[in-house]
């Protein structure tokens, strides 16, 4: 996620994100992601969020290892989540849980 593309935002109040109100960033392979917001908790955490979709049999993202935690919720589809030498089905209104450092990648299936 291109962290230069996200202005900062006031993580102490609470709010809504509208996605028609973001930039979308259109990928090679089909995918498109939009940065909704990535800074620092009040307290303390560091916290970013992103959309993405990914279209069926597109390449996936190559696997990665990332200096978070990451969340994924899967609002429609199935994904194929590769991590820690695992391959695990994952389908629709199921949430993965990518642990800091973990080499992961997903796949639309």
């Amino acid at each position: 996620m291109d962290q230069s593309t996200i202005e900062p935002i006031d993580l102490s109040r609470s709010r809504v994100f509208r996605l028609a109100d973001l930039v979308v960033h259109k990928n090679p392979n089909g995918s498109e992601s939009w940065n909704v917001v990535h800074g620092r908790l009040p307290t303390g955490e560091q916290i970013a969020l992103h959309v993405s979709t990914q279209p069926a049999n597109t390449v996936p993202n190559a696997a990665h290892r990332i200096a978070h935690s990451e969340i994924i919720c899967l609002r429609e589809g199935s994904l194929e989540f590769q991590h820690d030498s695992l391959s695990e089905r994952a389908t629709e209104s199921d949430v993965l849980f990518v642990a800091k450092r973990t080499m992961h990648r997903v796949r639309n299936v």
